[in-house]
């Protein structure tokens, strides 16, 4: 018997079907590709609008913002890179379309040793990235851990304030941000491996603070190979060899810590963060190997010290910049605190004037202006505009918080604006968010947090501060060096004095 029109009629349905879900399909692809990109300077051959950065992209990509608007589309190289410069598209990216927008566009740089492999900043939101986010809430910035180390962030302060009695006697000046990149360099080494790392008398300080900056200008810099992924292998700038070089002296330095710890085990009696991950080590339902935690480990001391140290930096010369803000800080820390005693975490709740100060820090001077970058993980719209799958997503925070549509005089030191409203940096208020927000937005604001303010606080209510050389307020260099965080070009050097 033929069975072939049998055969026929049961298969047309299925490739009308067909033919009907490929024509939708199609329709719907070629109607997105229809879709226009985010208006943005139109790209040159080749180059695109590579000289367009300029040497501080972040203000560079402000500029451009004003005349393209908060979502602008660019051709770095052969990569398409949507710019995000307002409140509105923010949410957008990190809020509405969180999901999309979760993938990482891996810098060159990052790739060294693989760490975007092991790197709970740049790994995809997969299974493993989830567990060390969950590694991270539970066994280093839970609440019940940082409150635990109450007592180490006020050990750490109190170093800070008899290195300044010190200079105050002998009159000579403390530089702001290496001082306070001891204090984040301490606390995460305390925190971590039960020791202090570094001294005001040394210079392992500095040596691990410029190591760490060091990496992180090399990510920040414009890299060709990053442009053009075909001169990855030629590293043009040296900047992957240079990399190689301080991720080798990194993970010397934390290798002598594990090796340590794993011989003295028997014996230690340190409940620290490497001893909760060397548990999770041991257990096989975790899947967290040494090399996990050396990466970790340098994910932590980076994010953790400079964006810190950084902050404070900033906030001290904003508020000797102002006098008058400066005096309004200092008079709620007598009023609240007294004179007779230093500042206690506790306090710190009842300060609305220096948590507006911090905000407005924060606003001014984000730790990273332009977040980590994101990439679309599947075709995508915002606001109308077609964002193709694996383009960048650059979030331009620094931009978002000098906006005039949502900030009046943005360009000024105002603390009081803070006062006015109930604008957080938590990353549900996206006019401030300096730590990220949705999914990815940093697991270690908390300790930030806490750490900027009892610094800050603590240096305001112990000592008056004059600028190094009798250099008056409005003489004082505030410009900017463009890195993964943004500095102060000048350090800030000044005298403390004993009220």
């Amino acid at each position: 018997m033929d069975c072939t029109p049998l055969v026929f009629l049961l298969l047309l349905p299925c490739f009308v079907w067909l033919c009907f879900h490929f024509l939708i399909l199609g329709s719907t692809h070629r109607k997105f590709f229809q879709a226009r990109l985010p208006p943005g300077p139109r790209p040159l051959p080749i180059i695109g609008n590579l000289l367009e950065l300029g040497d501080k992209p972040h203000q560079s990509f402000t500029t451009l913002s004003k005349t393209y608007g908060p979502l602008m589309s660019l051709k770095l190289g052969s990569i398409t890179t949507i710019v995000i410069s307002s409140p509105e598209t923010a949410q957008q990216v990190l809020n509405k379309k969180d999901q999309t927008f979760s993938g990482r566009t891996v810098p060159n740089a990052i790739q060294v040793a693989s760490h975007h492999h092991f790197s709970i900043g740049f790994l995809p939101a997969s299974a493993h990235w989830r567990n060390l986010r969950k590694i991270c809430s539970m066994q280093i910035f839970s609440l019940q851990r940082v409150d635990a180390f109450h007592g180490l962030r006020q050990k750490v302060v109190q170093q800070l304030l008899d290195h300044a009695h010190e200079s105050c006697s002998s009159g000579r000046a403390v530089d702001i941000g290496r001082a306070a990149f001891t204090i984040a360099l301490n606390l995460l080494s305390n925190t971590v491996f039960s020791v202090d790392l570094a001294h005001y008398d040394s210079n392992l300080s500095q040596e691990f603070k410029e190591l760490i900056w060091s990496i992180l200008v090399e990510v920040g810099k414009p890299n060709l190979a990053d442009f053009f992924p075909g001169l990855r292998l030629v590293d043009p700038q040296g900047i992957h060899k240079r990399m190689s070089v301080y991720f080798n002296k990194l993970f010397d330095v934390f290798d002598s810590f594990i090796n340590q710890r794993l011989q003295l085990r028997a014996s230690s009696t340190d409940n620290d963060v490497l001893d909760a991950l060397l548990n999770l080590n041991k257990q096989h339902d975790h899947e967290l190997s040494c090399n996990d935690i050396r990466h970790l480990l340098v994910d932590l001391f980076s994010a953790g010290t400079d964006t810190t140290s950084s902050t404070i930096e900033w906030a001290m010369a904003e508020l000797l910049n102002n006098p008058k803000a400066m005096a309004k800080a200092r008079d709620e820390l007598s009023q609240v605190v007294g004179k007779d005693r230093i500042v206690e975490e506790s306090d710190i709740s009842k300060l609305p004037y220096l948590h507006a100060v911090v905000k407005e820090t924060f606003r001014l001077h984000p730790p990273a202006p332009f977040l980590l970058p994101r990439k679309a993980e599947m075709d995508s719209e915002i606001l109308g505009y077609a964002v193709p799958k694996n383009a960048q997503v650059i979030i331009n925070v620094w931009a978002i918080g000098r906006d005039s549509k949502t900030w009046s005089d943005p360009h000024s030191f105002g603390p009081e604006r803070f006062l006015e409203c109930d604008i957080d940096v938590k990353g549900r208020d996206f006019q401030l968010i300096p730590f990220g927000a949705g999914r990815r937005i940093c697991p270690g604001l908390l300790l930030g947090r806490r750490m900027v303010h009892l610094v800050l606080a603590s240096l305001l209510h112990s000592f008056d501060w004059k600028l190094e050389g009798g250099m008056k307020p409005e003489d004082m260099d505030m410009s900017e060096t463009f890195g993964f965080s943004v500095r102060k070009a000048q350090p800030l050097r000044v005298v403390p004095i004993k009220p």
